[in-house]
């Protein structure tokens, strides 16, 4: 039963402790290293989440078997979950965890925008979403081992900015992949091959978009509420199915 469980999950642990020892380095070379190149690094972090955010949302070209196109349908997703997102209040609820966890730490720094953003980039993404079902499935952790490395050094780079709040999004990481990787074996049930299914392909468009937000507010060329566009990668799967 343990080795089950490490096997399944093995994937998300290696990614968190990633994360961890990321911003540990992070934070050491933030003493040492000027606000300039603090500064040039998280642009660079920045670039590369808009170009992995892009190539995520053309999966949404890939969608086959329906009524409406792809980009039509991740549209829709998009304009409903934000609707909902900010219904809920997705944005300010998430800040406000962050705000509790840096009253634990104080004098933490940017700590809430660092756990945010960090915690965003982490977790939405089709890496975390099929690097966990593989891991589930069949025990490969092949692709969370890859996204476990690139969140390594993106840590640094975020932590150098934001501070320790970076660190603590490995929490949030190991609650989402990890539950993935457990449900997945029912998951299997209902989609015989989920790296090619539609409702899979939506949700990693979707999800493109929204890391591609998420790029942008690095940047500090916008400022979008990334988090309340969350409900959208449950929208889209359920637009598919209902227009299928």
């Amino acid at each position: 039963m343990t080795l089950d469980f490490w096997v399944r999950t093995n994937g998300t642990w290696i990614n968190a402790i990633s994360i961890i020892a990321g911003t540990i380095s992070g934070l050491f070379l933030k003493k040492h290293l000027p606000a300039k190149m603090q500064l040039i690094i998280t642009q660079g972090v920045a670039l590369i989440t808009i170009f992995i955010g892009l190539q995520m949302a053309g999966s949404l070209t890939q969608v086959k078997n329906t009524r409406v196109d792809g980009i039509v349908l991740g549209l829709i997703a998009i304009a409903v979950g934000g609707i909902l997102g900010e219904w809920w209040k997705l944005e300010e609820r998430l800040y406000s965890l962050g705000d509790f966890i840096k009253a634990l730490f104080p004098a933490s720094g940017n700590f809430t925008d660092g756990f945010v953003a960090s915690s965003l980039l982490f977790c939405v993404g089709p890496m975390a979403l099929i690097g966990s079902f593989n891991n589930g499935l069949t025990g490969n952790n092949n692709i969370l081992m890859l996204k476990a490395t690139m969140d390594g050094i993106s840590a640094i780079a975020l932590s150098s900015s934001y501070g320790i709040g970076v660190g603590f999004s490995a929490v949030i990481l190991l609650l989402y992949q990890g539950s993935v990787s457990l449900i997945a074996g029912l998951l299997i049930q209902v989609l015989p091959n989920p790296a090619n299914h539609p409702c899979l392909l939506l949700i990693t468009g979707v999800g493109g978009l929204t890391i591609l937000g998420l790029g942008l507010n690095l940047l500090a060329v916008t400022q979008i509420r990334v988090a309340s566009l969350l409900p959208s990668l449950l929208i889209a799967p359920l637009l598919y199915l209902f227009l299928k």
